[in-house]
């Protein structure tokens, strides 16, 4: 079916909110991706389009499919999918940092930029795997037709081994993001501590593109900016090499963790469809929950907490990003609990929506409009909407989707809204926001889980020997902050660019993903660890063993 032939909600409102959605979608089209927003974000932006396409699916198959193989397309040979792709017809005074700041096919040649196609030199939150696998579920047989997963699953698999490779700068087996733009909450008050280590950027250095259509009270400050800028010029300077580059910014974030988790259950899913071993997704995903339980989790919070890979402790603030991880299928019962204690409880219900707050609502650094210090998102909503039908708090779930889809409708599909009023924040139009509309009006809640057959969840989840591994994990090994055990931070060379032991990008080209999977799931079990004659590390798709050794810079 392509666009607009699906049945539709018959019902009057329903009808109208779905027509509005669709609206934005069509206006917001490009005709090869979808921008976020005409005016403040005229481009191409990754997570963005993930969200998208599991909207778009509702409407044309097609057209979801081609949104993620438009960002794919513009893939770097180290894996990595960059967080913006530029549109090359647009002037560089549309949008700051412009490809001229970026600079990605010279700066970010010897990492594998696309000659042709100028992007950012950053990534954002890996929820892609998830979208395609969701895509794929709308309409198989026209996704079997086409080859469309057999075409995108060894891009997602590059870019997964890219963050389990060289973003596991922690050595404890979870990504790190080295810029506060990567997780995708610019402004969270859980940077505020690290970034004070960064010296500004000068005000009169760049000009800010982004106060042109938002008002200042709703975006970060100028000061944030500066630092913002001086991160990414220091990464670009540095050929945007992980190993080399001097960090002054690196944490664990535990959204971004809990997505790539979900993501590698996809990738199992995909691999099953395709007749490919699907063994090595998702044992990787049992361990990157074991990792997440066991470097982020806080009991005593009752949610995760980011990491500061700087100082080797938790960061003392409440955001959105720790209850996220709800969307894992296999954490523990008591970590469910308690962060579901959370969510319902005073810091996380706002009195004006049912939407949840990005920060916490009595939190030192609260505030209601400025971006994502407090006001509430419709994505972080969808995902913790799928996180509590993940463990069956139905209920909850079905309040989160109704608000959403009230808040949607009334906001004129905005970018976010204040908690405390309702009131809509940021632009209009927000593609993510009408996408993601059309998937909880239209889609199967018993329908769309990671395999059409439980194969992947039961794997993780419902395998009471990973169940155990995960608790006792925690128990004996608690994740508090101050815990000598569990505070590793970066070494020296990590942070300062003295690692002798960096990889060669050019031993980890996308060549090398696009093999089939046959003979590397089976060898990666047995290669754990091995390095590679030629560049002395470890083979593309295989992650170095880890000890959690590392100590924190002094």
């Amino acid at each position: 079916m392509d666009l607009l032939d699906r049945p539709a909600p018959t019902a009057p409102a329903d009808l109208t909110l779905r027509r509005g959605a669709a609206r934005v979608l069509l206006d917001n089209w490009t005709g090869a991706s979808t921008v976020p927003s005409r005016t403040l974000y005229p481009h191409q932006w990754s997570w963005d389009s993930a969200f998208v396409a599991i909207g778009l699916r509702h409407l044309s198959v097609r057209r979801a499919q081609r949104e993620l193989e438009s960002l794919l397309a513009a893939q770097w040979a180290d894996g990595r999918v960059p967080h913006i792709v530029f549109n090359p017809d647009l002037p560089h005074g549309a949008y700051f940092p412009s490809p001229d700041f970026w600079q990605s096919s010279t700066a970010g040649r010897a990492a594998g930029a696309p000659p042709s196609t100028e992007t950012s030199g950053i990534v954002q939150p890996p929820v892609h795997a998830l979208a395609a696998w969701l895509v794929h579920l709308a309409d198989p047989a026209e996704s079997r037709r086409r080859g469309f997963l057999a075409r995108v699953r060894p891009r997602l698999a590059a870019w997964h081994d890219y963050l389990l490779d060289r973003r596991d700068l922690g050595g404890g087996g979870l990504a790190a993001v080295v810029h506060p733009w990567e997780p995708g909450m610019d402004n969270s008050p859980c940077w505020d501590r690290a970034l004070r280590r960064v010296e500004p950027s000068p005000s009169g250095t760049f000009r800010r593109a982004d106060l042109d259509h938002g008002h200042p009270a709703d975006r970060p400050t100028d000061l944030d900016y500066g630092r913002y800028v001086r991160l990414a010029t220091e990464y670009r300077d540095a050929g945007y090499d992980d190993r080399l580059g001097r960090h002054r910014f690196a944490v664990e974030d535990p959204a971004f963790n809990a997505l790539l988790i979900v993501s590698e259950l996809a990738l199992a899913a995909m691999s099953r469809e395709l007749g490919l071993p699907a063994r090595r997704h998702t044992e990787r995903a049992a361990g990157l929950t074991r990792a997440l339980v066991r470097r982020l989790w806080d009991p005593e919070a009752g949610l995760f907490r980011v990491r500061d890979l700087h100082t080797g402790t938790l960061v003392d603030e409440g955001s959105v990003s720790g209850l996220i991880p709800l969307v894992v299928p296999g954490l523990p019962r008591d970590v469910v609990r308690r962060l579901h204690a959370t969510l319902t409880g005073p810091r996380f219900s706002a009195p004006a929506t049912a939407l949840v707050p990005s920060y916490d609502l009595t939190g030192h650094a609260f505030h209601p409009t400025r971006y994502w210090r407090g006001p509430a998102w419709f994505n972080t909503a969808w995902l913790i909407e799928r996180g509590l039908r993940t463990h069956g708090l139905g209920p909850d779930a079905a309040r989160l989707r109704s608000g959403f889809l009230a808040e949607a409708g009334r906001s004129g599909f905005a970018e976010y809204v204040d908690p405390s009023t309702g009131a809509a924040c940021g632009t209009r139009h927000f593609s993510w926001t009408a996408a993601l509309t059309l998937d909880l009006m239209t889609a199967d809640p018993d329908g769309d889980d990671l395999t059409g057959d439980d194969g992947a969840a039961r794997d993780l989840a419902g395998d009471d020997r990973v169940a155990r591994d995960l608790s006792g994990h925690h128990r004996s090994v608690p994740d508090a902050p101050g815990d000598d055990r569990s505070s590793h931070g970066l070494t020296g060379a990590d942070l300062t660019g003295d690692d002798r032991s960096a990889h060669d990008p050019s031993g980890h080209h996308r060549a090398d993903h696009d093999r089939a999977d046959h003979d590397r799931a089976d060898g990666d079990r047995r290669d754990h660890g091995r390095t590679d004659r030629r560049t002395g590390h470890a083979p593309p798709g295989r992650r170095p063993t880890h000890h959690d050794t590392t100590e924190p810079l002094p």
